[in-house]
């Protein structure tokens, strides 16, 4: 585990036993994400946030009055202290750490579908909930269209995947094969 994702980590707890206290959960993690796609998508704001020669206090008002009167005091507050901190870019891993721990007190898990052509409604519901009974919670997915599986489906639910791709399959065959000409 990587020294910003321990750190992600912290502050992600620290945030939602906030947000918690004050019922919020759910608007700082749309707060939170729309934060971490401004400011991590824009290479102006990487320069300017990672410029050594304008000062914290410089970058932290410029934030303010960028997103301050968008979202709470806890996210403004939370990328204020990150900033303060030279951490800034954990920002999304802030975010990504944090969704896992809301998901995880309320039972629910989201899940990124991968498919070689769009489900239908349908196909998507039935794979999201086969997927409920295997993990034991709630999913949430999302479906990503990845032509390069060919067919089949492939499933990532935080550190898990369930490659039941047919790319994956040949994959596997290919390596088995290898192994057993060796």
């Amino acid at each position: 585990m990587s020294r910003e994702t321990v750190i992600a980590k912290r502050y992600a707890q620290a945030l939602y036993e906030v947000a918690g206290k004050q019922g919020v959960v759910s608007d700082v993690r749309q707060q939170l994400q729309l934060v971490s796609e401004a400011l991590t998508s824009d290479a102006d704001v990487q320069r300017f946030l990672a410029t050594p020669g304008i000062e914290t206090q410089v970058k932290i008002e410029l934030i303010k009055k960028a997103i301050g009167d968008r979202v709470s005091s806890i996210v403004l507050n939370t990328v204020t202290v990150l900033i303060e901190r030279g951490r800034y870019s954990a920002l999304s891993s802030v975010y990504e750490a944090y969704s896992r721990i809301a998901d995880e007190a309320s039972g629910e898990s989201r899940a990124t579908i991968f498919t070689a052509l769009p489900l239908q409604a349908a196909e998507l519901s039935k794979v999201v909930q086969q997927f409920s009974v295997i993990s034991g919670k709630r999913i949430i997915g999302e479906q990503v269209v990845d032509s390069s599986l060919i067919g089949g489906v492939k499933v990532r639910i935080g550190d898990k995947i369930y490659d039941g791709s047919l790319s994956g399959k040949l994959e596997r065959l290919s390596k088995q094969m290898n192994s057993q000409a060796l």
